[in-house]
């Protein structure tokens, strides 16, 4: 018994049987990309997909997005059945959209509407990752368009999160179009007195970010997101120099004064209503 009790204890970890292994639910934990650490999934939505330990902030889908802005049963949405066609007939584009509208529950890459943030009206567009890596069709420019026509005429500010992988090469110029079109309909939103802000969100790249993006009123981004035109890769072929670690984030922008603030997810709502309240009445002078 004496020679039990003073044996060394095992000094590693057993294997858990595979029903053990089973009791934990699916998908009940989520690992952090960027720490490492696992948390219950539920407290890392609890903190908007913020990671509670080193604060990276998971993608939000639209509707996340959504819920954690507008005010309860305010947001009406806009152009909900616009989808995108196959205009250049570009092999399986088809299959591949039909796909990622069961996949994402979405018609296309944006969701426009309107409705009250802390009780200021304002009309928004918000951009998906999960369809087409929020790349820009046809589609996602006409909806960014109407919305910021929509805003005008309704005398509404305009909020843009954006977050996209850029033009969508399946449809070839069509695509490209999209970069004038909105940015014309941002141009005449201006002239006409409209408040346009802008956040940016990981990733905004290739033709989104060298358009309506960078066209706010106010230019914001949330931390660590990934914001610029061509790749690193490229550029660094291209200048044949190496680029810094924190080439094209949110911090390197702001530091380099092509952003106005990175802004905290949870500090979201509180400077969106700060800034709706002072330019009220908000409204489009004509």
């Amino acid at each position: 018994m004496l020679k039990d009790f003073f044996s060394k204890k095992k000094k590693y970890a057993t294997i858990p049987r595979e029903e053990a292994k089973q009791d934990v639910p699916e998908g009940l934990m989520q690992k952090c990309p960027q720490c490492k650490k696992i948390f219950y999934r539920k407290e890392v939505h609890k903190h908007l997909k913020v990671c509670p330990n080193c604060g990276y902030h998971h993608p939000l889908t639209a509707w996340e997005r959504i819920d954690s802005l507008f005010d309860e049963n305010t947001f009406v949405e806009w152009d909900k059945n616009m989808i995108s066609e196959n205009p250049l007939d570009f092999p399986d584009y088809a299959e591949k959209l039909e796909k990622d509208r069961k996949k994402s529950g979405l018609n296309e890459a944006v969701v426009t509407g309107k409705g009250k943030i802390n009780g200021f009206p304002s009309a928004v567009a918000i951009m998906d990752s999960r369809y087409r890596m929020g790349s820009m069709g046809s589609v996602v420019g006409e909806k960014i368009a109407r919305a910021i026509e929509n805003a005008k005429e309704e005398n509404l500010p305009f909020i843009i999160f954006t977050a996209s992988g850029g033009a969508r090469m399946q449809e070839g110029v069509l695509s490209l179009m999209q970069m004038t079109k909105t940015s014309i309909a941002i141009e005449r939103f201006s002239e006409a007195g409209g408040l346009m802000i802008s956040i940016m969100t990981h990733p905004t790249t290739g033709g989104v970010s060298a358009s309506f993006a960078s066209l706010g009123d106010f230019n914001f981004a949330e931390p660590g997101a990934l914001i610029g035109f061509a790749g690193r890769r490229i550029i660094e072929q291209t200048i044949r120099e190496k680029l810094p670690e924190d080439f094209q984030t949110a911090e390197f922008l702001l530091k380099h004064g092509q952003l106005d603030r990175v802004i905290h997810r949870q500090e979201m709502k509180e400077m969106l209503t700060t800034l709706l309240d002072i330019h009220q009445p908000g409204g489009v002078s004509e």
